[in-house]
């Protein structure tokens, strides 16, 4: 997890893009991926700035989805899904640890 995180900010630093593993409730799902915003000057973008900005979209990579109505079923997984920010309830940065 170490490497993975120092490949991360690696690539931070010389793309000039910020990730974030976040957890997604929608009325139907509940999704875990990653999100990506492009740095702004010395300050990354925050969360809010996805749900505030002019897009109507927001880009999810690598993502678990999970039905809400029926969290038995096998959980699907997407290398991108893209996802309209009127049906997001709740949007935060997710902690595995």
């Amino acid at each position: 997890m170490y490497e993975e995180n120092n490949i991360e900010e690696a690539t931070s630093f010389i793309t000039g893009i910020w990730s974030e593993r976040v957890l997604v409730i929608t009325k139907d799902y509940q999704i875990k991926g990653n999100v990506f915003m492009p740095k702004t000057g010395r300050k990354n973008r925050v969360l809010s700035d996805i749900l505030n900005g002019a897009k109507r979209f927001v880009a999810i990579k690598n993502c678990e989805v999970v039905h809400r109505e029926f969290p038995n079923r096998k959980a699907e997984t997407h290398e991108f899904l893209q996802l309209n920010l009127n049906s997001i309830i709740l949007l935060r940065p997710l902690n595995e640890d």
